[in-house]
């Protein structure tokens, strides 16, 4: 799909001139179920939900965990570096039928290794992706490593050590999962080796956390970009910093409804947080599961929200300018 405007044509929802990066995106929440069933079958995985409508009517969630559930229950045909590989090429080839020009997408690798999957199996199909992006779709693209956090702290430096010792080519780490109860407070000294060894960082905050969790993100964990970010607008000295610093706030609308979040795209604080002047963008989070991708976002906030084209090219020349490289 094209990215659409006002009247349906190509090109409103993102500006020729500066392009569109896509900065908030999981790797395994672009696993369409159409590949779900597929790579059951390519891996023989005697999968709960063999029928497509069987298992496309369990996308309903009423909050972040039961979310979660899924996600992790169906990354479970994820075996294979051709898996991987798969799974991205999949994702970038959408993204450029988006307009996306540059995407630094997450992956989750504890989630993978604590199954039982290589963590070589993961980071080669990836990279093999990743490397053959701008040839095959014309989208620049890079992996961010992200930290699950309701896993114990001992794990994230484990595996923060592995990647490095494989030299994995990151070119961040992050931090996201369930958010409320782990506090980014909990990760400094992972976050610390991380910017040791030339990464850069960003974090899930503000999203169901408060915003002191954004807080911690940029003091303790040395966050240059937040995602989510959205609770930020309740603390007025917060507001002050991200926007005096142009703190980037990758903002994901889709998700927020889907995860109850926000009751509605009309209600969602995007605008305040563009009239507040911070600097933000939007993104499609887990697109599988949310109900899009990143035009398909533009598209139902301009429906729901009346953003205007103006509006929507600013958060395109945001996200260019949020990109880490």
């Amino acid at each position: 799909m094209t990215p659409r405007g006002d009247s349906g044509e190509v090109g409103a929802s993102a500006s020729p001139e500066h392009g569109l990066a896509e900065l908030h995106v999981h790797i395994e929440g672009t696993l369409e179920p159409e590949l779900i069933l597929e790579l059951a079958e390519r891996n023989n995985i005697d999968f709960p939900h063999s029928d497509l409508d069987e298992l496309r009517a369990r996308y309903e969630f009423t909050e972040l965990q039961s979310f979660l559930d899924l996600y992790y229950a169906n990354m479970d045909v994820l075996r294979t570096a051709e898996d991987f590989s798969d799974l991205a090429r999949a994702y970038l080839a959408r993204a450029a039928r988006a307009g996306v020009t540059r995407a630094e997408f997450f992956f989750d690798p504890q989630a993978h290794v604590v199954r039982g999957v290589p963590l070589t199996e993961v980071v080669e199909g990836l990279s093999d992706a990743v490397a053959a992006a701008h040839r095959e779709f014309g989208v620049d693209a890079a992996m961010i490593a992200s930290i699950v956090r309701d896993h114990p702290v001992p794990d994230a430096h484990e595996i923060l050590g592995e990647l490095l010792r494989l030299q994995a080519p990151i070119i961040g780490l992050g931090l996201d999962s369930a958010e409320v109860g782990y506090p980014p407070s909990l990760f400094e000294d992972v976050f610390a080796r991380a910017r040791a060894e030339g990464l850069r960082i960003t974090a899930h905050a503000g999203e169901e956390g408060p915003p002191e969790y954004v807080w911690q993100a940029l003091d303790l964990l040395g966050a240059e970009r937040i995602d989510h970010g959205i609770r930020s607008l309740e603390d007025p000295a917060l507001v002050a910093r991200l926007v005096d610093e142009q703190i980037p706030l990758t903002a994901c609308p889709l998700s927020n409804v889907r995860l109850r979040v926000v009751d509605s795209l009309a209600v969602h604080p995007l605008r305040r947080m563009l009239d507040a002047g911070l600097a933000v963008c939007v993104n499609s989070d887990d697109p599988a599961y949310f109900g899009g991708y990143v035009d398909d976002v533009f598209a139902a906030l301009h429906d729901q929200l009346g953003l205007t084209v103006d509006e929507r090219n600013t958060l395109a020349r945001n996200s260019i300018r949020a990109a880490f490289t």
